[in-house]
């Protein structure tokens, strides 16, 4: 009976021998096609949440047309731009204001993307992606890249919409300011990612759009030229000159006649890096504002 008992202790053993193996194991690593369909689930969703929202498309592209085909006009006799880089003559207020307006598409744009960053936790479907195998900065960078897709569909779009309004720059142009629209893009999005940890509720997007988009959109060069606002007030000329989006809109002008802003890309490069860093610290469950708040992924 001891010898049985023995027996059977033994045969036990050797068969929860594996089984506590596999927990002391590794888990499995992901490889570089998990990573690529992951990517290209969430730039997708991205994609396809624009896309089938008509109201979003049209009112991305309404706000500028209206600057473009209203206000340029009545402020074209009143605000005249002289010679400065990199237009070689003087140009048409509706043609200065074009970069301004494209960077406006893309500050909105990126401004949506934290609404539904706040709606996602709202619903639960954010805590669905963040206790994915996958790291967080990676998911973040992910949907970033997302939304700075959305944003270059809606700036194609305005281009062509001046196209026939004989906004015309070079046919080049239309190649060299591609990567300026994704760096601005990337830099403007960061910044918004980085404003979805600290926003609590949909409720409180209002007083963002107050306190943040509409103070970095008017204290730019987007509307006026920077030669003028100093004229006026030194003290705006020092906040439009420390201020992140006018050296997007710098960026994107200058690309646009195939031209590098040396200045405005270093800027552009370094708040990118700021933003982005403090968006993948917030998001991080034990360190960032999302887990100091209770938010999802506080306790995963």
């Amino acid at each position: 009976m001891s010898l049985q008992s023995a027996a059977t202790g033994q045969h036990d053993a050797q068969e929860a021998a594996p089984a506590s193996a596999t927990w002391d194991m590794d888990p499995p690593r992901l490889g570089p096609h998990a990573y690529l369909t992951c990517f290209k689930g969430i730039v997708w969703r991205e994609v396809l949440r624009y896309l089938h929202q008509r109201e979003r498309f049209l009112s991305a592209l309404v706000r500028p047309l209206l600057w473009l085909l209203i206000f340029a006009a009545g402020f074209r006799q009143t605000l005249g731009v002289s010679i400065i880089p990199p237009y070689e003559t003087y140009v048409l207020y509706e043609v200065f204001i074009t970069p301004g307006l494209i960077g406006m598409i893309q500050l909105f744009n990126a401004m949506q993307s934290s609404l539904s960053m706040v709606y996602d936790r709202e619903t639960g479907a954010m805590r669905t992606l963040l206790v994915s195998p996958f790291p967080r900065s990676f998911l973040l960078l992910s949907k970033l890249v997302g939304g700075v897709a959305v944003s270059l569909l809606q700036v194609y779009a305005y281009l062509a919409v001046a196209y026939f309004w004989e906004i015309e720059p070079p046919l080049y142009g239309y190649l060299t300011v591609l990567p300026a629209l994704i760096l601005s893009g990337l830099m403007l999005g960061s910044l918004a990612l980085f404003m979805s940890s600290v926003i609590k509720q949909l409720e409180n997007f209002a007083g963002v759009m107050n306190f943040v988009i509409f103070p970095m959109f008017f204290a730019s060069s987007a509307l006026y030229p920077l030669w003028r606002v100093k004229e006026s007030s030194v003290v705006l000329y020092q906040v439009c000159l420390f201020n992140p989006f006018t050296h997007a809109v710098e960026l994107i002008r200058f690309a646009l006649y195939g031209q590098v802003d040396w200045t405005s890309l270093a800027v552009v490069l370094g708040c990118t890096v700021v933003f982005l860093g403090g968006a993948i610290y917030a998001y991080n469950p034990s360190k960032g504002l999302i887990a100091r708040r209770g938010g999802p992924g506080a306790g995963v």
